[in-house]
């Protein structure tokens, strides 16, 4: 036993340096070495990402080998980003200087400085968190596209107040043989429904529990006899002792887009502080009344939709649009994580913010490798409004663009001169045509994916979460384009990807997640079953998921008992989360980057590598990260509330934050004085004058104060982002639903 225990601490400790090391944040300033010292660079202050181009602004500091003080300064450039979403971290690398400020030296010596720089940051990389750098982009110019042509018309909602199951086909139920048995299995569903040949004879199985019918649409019933021939052709699955325990759940059943809200019995109405509304504690979606309006509100897909009643209609309310108190649902609450869903809010703009960061690869030729298989000839369907028409027979995303064929495979593009091949990693691709590819199209999401640049043995590429499904719309990400994409059918079946029917949620440690509802492993069994037997089943090609929705497929047993309806629709996720990962964010990001999913992986050359032995700058002990340039050059420090202005190699007197000013006496005298000279002005409690009256007479006289307040609040919510946090998701915990 004494062995055994230290077995297990020797295990701990490994687990807890592994997880300390996965975890930590990158740390600002860094440092890199030149002929003349040492640069200390603080973290960079972006103002533009355009695909994987970065530009900017940092704050940096030279310190001369002999020279005691350092020399302060302020450096515009462009860099290249190389974003791995499975660690959380980017590297800042090729970076170019285009312009210097030196508020601290004389004039002869600015060339000389300035000479150091720009010879020493080409040559260097820099690591930041992603979430940092999403954080940092608050106030940058992204390239932001029209989603005026998202589709949110509501799907069927329905309500249980029970267990139940969403069964759903794509369409009419669709069955094939299965090769070498007396059975044939449903096609177009992800669930596990089988039939007896020339018989009415239906059967459904989660793994645990079996249902029959004498119709492929219902109803379903518990069946303890089902037959033993087919019992023997299900895969293994691991037992889930909670369902075996529990109630079997209803089978509700569908053909059309849909979703499935259910309770555990009657809706059960809670407050949040304030008494401005009500929210259903025991479901696991998020469901929402305001009490002044009267209307109830789910979230389905990212995306809002209210009624009067229950029963509906029900229609879709922008995230912009929501009434005022969903803005004061407090963060700690358990539907705090609806905030993401809910615009203007820090959630909401982190959320946003990261679908404009791309994850990059670069790929190596020589291991690139593609075939696409067609139902047949290949078969084309022209895309309206464009120069561009997509194969309909085939699981690939296949493209053709004046005679020429473009493929997507895992975030990469491919070329070919022949639809069936060979196929080529492509150095280029005709964006312009592509990008008119609209949202009503199931190859859509191929805008998303981009080639920046080439050498002869590499190409990198990379996409934003576009290609996943996942748009930032109206101040919040949401799922899916909406449309409903019909299915192809013929010696095969190639389903296209679904907006409805998956309890999608969204998580700002996973992105987006899916369940079946309470689903007791049925999702992820049909799935194994489905891919298990021989016949003319065949997934979208898309990123490894059924139905190619760019959600991974998950270990889906949502039967934990552990609701948590504002922070994730897929509780299974959850509750690995809490049991084997505990703190670290950086295991749950593990599948989250196409590029980085073990089949991929072999492709990828590693970046820096590639592109040249870069010189990695390393953490800059004893200097805090509260040195920040502003749009003019000037240097400028926080401390405590106060900004301090680097002027002639010393710091300025304390400059006091907006909130001080604003209330200092002279500023309240002046304001009671202009009020009582002009009692219809609308805003008396600030004097406009006064104020740049007091911004115009400090040192420097063109320091911008507002954009540096921007600028280090979207550095301090950076670091809180990147921080590891304590159990389970951010919001708390919901509900706890017992069986």
């Amino acid at each position: 036993m004494t062995g055994l225990k230290r077995v297990v601490g020797q295990l701990g400790m490994v687990c807890l340096l592994v997880w300390s090391l996965a975890v930590h944040a990158v740390e600002w300033p860094q440092q890199i070495a030149a002929d003349e010292g040492t640069i200390v660079v603080y973290q960079p202050q972006p103002e533009k990402l355009a695909g994987n181009l970065l530009t900017g602004r940092a704050a940096m500091s030279l310190e001369l080998k002999n020279q005691d003080e350092p020399v302060f300064g302020a450096f515009w450039f462009s860099a290249k980003l190389d974003v791995n979403a499975s660690t959380g971290k980017a590297i800042v690398r090729d970076m170019k200087v285009t312009q210097v400020t030196w508020p601290d030296s004389t004039d002869a010596n600015e060339s000389r400085f300035t000479q150091v720089v720009e010879a020493a940051l080409p040559q260097a990389g820099f690591v930041i968190d992603t979430a940092a750098l999403s954080a940092s982009l608050k106030g940058a110019e992204l390239e932001r596209k029209s989603l005026s042509n998202l589709k949110n018309d509501a799907p069927a909602i329905l309500f249980r107040d029970h267990l139940a199951v969403l069964l759903m086909y794509d369409g009419e139920p669709r069955f094939s043989d299965v090769d070498n048995s007396d059975y044939q299995r449903a096609l177009n569903t992800p669930f596990a429904v089988a039939r007896k040949k020339n018989s009415q004879a239906y059967y459904l199985s989660s793994g645990q529990f079996w249902y029959s019918a004498s119709d492929p649409l219902g109803p379903w019933t518990l069946t303890g006899n089902p037959p033993a021939d087919l019992q023997k052709m299900m895969p293994a699955q691991e037992a889930d002792e909670q369902a075996a325990n529990g109630q079997p759940p209803e089978i509700v059943t569908v053909t059309q887009p849909s979703e499935l809200v259910v309770t555990d019995g009657k809706p059960e109405w809670k407050s949040l502080p304030g008494g401005d509304l009500l929210y259903v504690v025991n479901t696991e979606t998020p469901w929402l009344r305001d009490v002044a309006g009267g209307s109830m509100y789910v979230l389905l897909s990212g995306r809002w939709f209210k009624a009067a009643k229950q029963d509906g209609p029900w229609s879709f309310v922008r995230a912009d649009e929501l009434p005022d108190s969903f803005a004061q649902i407090p963060p700690d609450s358990d539907i705090g994580g609806v905030r993401t869903s809910v615009a203007g809010t820090p959630e909401a703009d982190d959320a946003v913010t990261d679908a404009y960061i791309p994850e990059t690869a670069a790929i190596k030729r020589s291991e690139a490798t593609l075939e696409v298989t067609y139902d047949g000839a290949p078969e084309f369907k022209s895309i309206p409004g464009t120069q561009v028409a997509y194969a309909v027979n085939t699981g690939a995303q296949v493209l053709k663009i004046d005679n020429h064929y473009y493929a997507v495979d895992n975030g990469v593009w491919f070329e070919s001169d022949a639809a069936k091949g060979p196929w080529a990693v492509a150095d280029s691709i005709p964006d312009d045509k592509i990008q008119q590819i609209p949202p009503s199209s199931p190859v859509y999401n191929t805008t998303y994916v981009h080639v920046y640049e080439s050498t002869p043995e590499v190409v990198y590429v990379g996409y934003t979460p576009g290609y996943m499904w996942s748009f930032p719309y109206y101040g919040v990400p949401v799922y899916g384009t909406g449309w409903y994409y019909p299915p192809y059918w013929g010696n095969y079946y190639y389903p296209r990807p679904p907006t409805w029917g998956f309890h999608v949620g969204y998580n700002p440690w996973t992105g987006w997640n899916f369940g079946v509802s309470w689903s007791n492993g049925f999702f992820s069994f049909g799935a194994s079953w489905n891919a298990g037997w021989h016949g003319p089943y065949r997934p979208w090609g898309c990123c490894n998921g059924w139905y190619g929705g760019g959600y991974h497929r998950p270990p889906v047993v949502i039967n934990t008992g552990n609701i948590n309806i504002g922070n994730s629709v897929n509780i299974g996720n959850r509750a690995v989360i809490n049991n084997r990962i505990g703190k670290n964010p950086q295991l749950v990001n593990r599948n989250k980057s196409v590029y980085h999913r073990p089949e991929n992986r072999a492709r990828n050359a590693k970046p820096a590598v590639a592109r040249n032995q870069l010189k990695m700058a390393r953490p800059a002990p004893q200097r805090a990260n509260n040195v920040f340039a502003d749009r003019n050059g000037n240097v400028a420090r926080r401390v405590d509330d106060n900004w301090q202005v680097r002027d002639k190699g010393q710091w300025s007197a304390n400059h006091p934050a907006a909130s001080e000013r604003l209330s200092s006496p002279e500023v309240k005298q002046r304001a009671s004085d202009f009020k009582q000279s002009h009692p219809d002005y609308q805003r008396p409690d600030i004097d406009r004058q006064q104020i740049n009256n007091y911004r115009n007479n400090r040192s420097p006289s063109n320091f911008d104060r507002s954009g540096l307040n921007r600028d280090f609040q979207s550095r301090q919510r950076g670091m809180q982002r990147s921080m590891p946090r304590g159990g389970g998701f951010h919001g708390g915990g919901g509900g706890r639903f017992q069986r």
